[in-house]
């Protein structure tokens, strides 16, 4: 992975998975900081005024998801929670795709890992001919992925510019807001392909759609159009192509310059979350500890004092260094 990281700050005002081809700130001064820095082959990472965007960028191969994709993806938002120079993510395709899904170049071997040589982290699982199924060997790439944004302590959008079936659709899920281009195409293709949905998004879709329609959609395989997704509450809004970074970073922007990093990540963490609880209880425990730490801190002091003097809030507290003693609340799941 060698490139160059872009981090911006103004102040002022082929077919692979069976898809056909198909700011304004308040403050006055300007302020530019370029960094040299690891950066990545299959993806870019740019940061401007604390909004990071994270393109997939494989446009020739419709942005097919790799192995090597997938390291770096984890390693983009392992760098977002580390920033507190970011405050949200947008995540979008180069070209006319999203994600076209796992790169199918391998032919029949895509999903036999031990049939292939390119995927030698894969090796392993197979011990004097029985399979370790707790190995790391045969943990599926898209899902760690999708627990690496699930664990993300920023708020994260997804611009869905184009294609977006198997990995690319169940990427997305763990991510907060799904803004789609009237262009974006969906499909949870995996039983067409023989195979089944991964990236934890039999977790997740069911959450976010209801079973009735997850079922449906993974049960057909069909891709279906960004009218739908919108429809079946997948996605938030569907906007005209040219209109969907503006729409997705003036979102990002109101996140960034109105709330408090903390809050937010606390926040995230609390709705994705509570989705498993098992009684409102367990809500109510972390609201009560979250409120009585944050009430503490300077943050919750710059908040009050910011509305009633009718100014902008400075926050001072940082995602690094100032997240609560009691997180985090849960006890981390490994894979076993």
């Amino acid at each position: 992975m060698t490139a160059n990281i872009r981090r911006t700050t103004h102040r002022a005002s082929d077919v692979t998975s069976g898809v056909p081809h198909s700011h304004s700130s308040r403050h006055k001064d300007v302020t530019q900081l370029s960094e040299t820095a690891m950066s990545y082959q299959q993806i870019t990472y740019d940061i401007r005024d604390r909004i990071a965007t994270i393109t997939l960028h494989r446009p020739e191969k419709m942005n097919a998801f790799t192995g090597q994709m997938m390291h770096e993806l984890i390693d983009a938002f392992d760098r977002v929670n580390k920033d507190d120079g970011v405050g949200a993510v947008i995540v979008t395709g180069a070209g006319k795709a999203f994600c076209a899904g796992a790169d199918l170049s391998a032919g029949a071997k895509t999903f036999d890992y031990d049939a292939r040589d390119d995927r030698p982290e894969r090796k392993g699982a197979v011990k004097e001919g029985k399979i370790d199924w707790s190995s790391p060997a045969i943990r599926d790439g898209g899902g760690m992925v999708t627990l690496k944004i699930f664990e993300c302590l920023k708020p994260v959008i997804a611009a869905v510019n184009g294609a977006a079936v198997g990995v690319g659709v169940t990427m997305q899920l763990p991510m907060d807001i799904r803004i789609a281009s009237e262009n974006a195409r969906f499909g949870f293709v995996f039983a067409r392909r023989g195979i089944v949905p991964e990236a934890c998004s039999s977790w997740f879709l069911p959450r976010l759609v209801g079973i009735q329609t997850a079922t449906e959609w993974c049960y057909t395989g069909r891709v279906f159009g960004a009218d739908e997704a919108l429809q079946r509450g997948l996605v938030s809004r569907v906007v005209k192509p040219e209109e969907l970074l503006p729409a997705a970073t003036a979102l990002a922007r109101e996140i960034v310059d109105n709330t408090a990093p903390v809050s937010i990540a606390l926040t995230r963490q609390m709705l994705w979350r509570m989705l498993g609880a098992d009684h409102p209880m367990e809500a109510h425990k972390v609201d009560s500890r979250a409120i009585y730490g944050r009430g503490r801190q300077g943050d919750a002091k710059e908040g009050v004092m910011s509305f009633l003097e009718k100014r902008q809030p400075n926050y001072p507290d940082k995602v690094t260094s100032g997240m609560p003693e009691f997180f985090p609340w849960w006890t981390e799941r490994k894979y076993e």
